[in-house]
């Protein structure tokens, strides 16, 4: 069933004309990378706070409020650039196991984001009477952020239909 829908997207104008117009995947894998970059920079600081390691004369929230609009941004970025990527060439996404690994930690790691940010508006002192459950949120954060552009690297690298 996979096969057959990644043989019909990729036989689409849309992705002929992705596939055939030799600046477009350059230019998407670029916007790609560039908003990975932005993610990774945001978490990290964000990141970085909740373990105790940086900004420290800011608070948790306020370092939330500077970062998130970011991550969520970029976010919204990279599921665009990389669904104009998947069009372009279905089969090496789609039928990659790797790419659903990622698509699972990214999954985790969204839910993981967007209650660190409900609790930080509910209750902005949080975080900063609960060391321990920042620092552990920080770190599963991190690596699965990490485990995140791992996997992307690693598509490309995998066995694929």
């Amino acid at each position: 069933m996979i096969p057959a829908f990644c043989d019909w997207l990729s036989s689409t104008a849309v992705s002929m004309v992705i596939q055939n117009v030799y600046w477009i995947i350059p230019t998407v894998q670029t916007v790609h990378i560039l908003a990975i970059a932005t993610v990774m920079a945001s978490i990290v600081m964000l990141d970085f706070r909740l373990l105790g390691v940086s900004a420290h004369g800011q608070t948790i929230p306020d370092v939330a409020h500077r970062f998130l609009p970011w991550v969520w941004t970029a976010v919204a970025v990279l599921f665009t650039s990389g669904s104009l990527l998947i069009i372009a060439e279905p089969g090496r996404d789609l039928l990659n196991t790797v790419f659903y690994l990622k698509m699972s930690l990214l999954a985790c790691v969204l839910v993981i984001t967007f209650g660190f940010q409900v609790l930080v508006r509910r209750d902005g002192e949080f975080w900063e009477h609960r060391r321990a459950i920042a620092r552990i949120t920080a770190v599963v954060s991190l690596s699965l952020w990490v485990g995140i552009v791992i996997c992307g690297r690693w598509i490309a690298y995998a066995a694929h239909g």
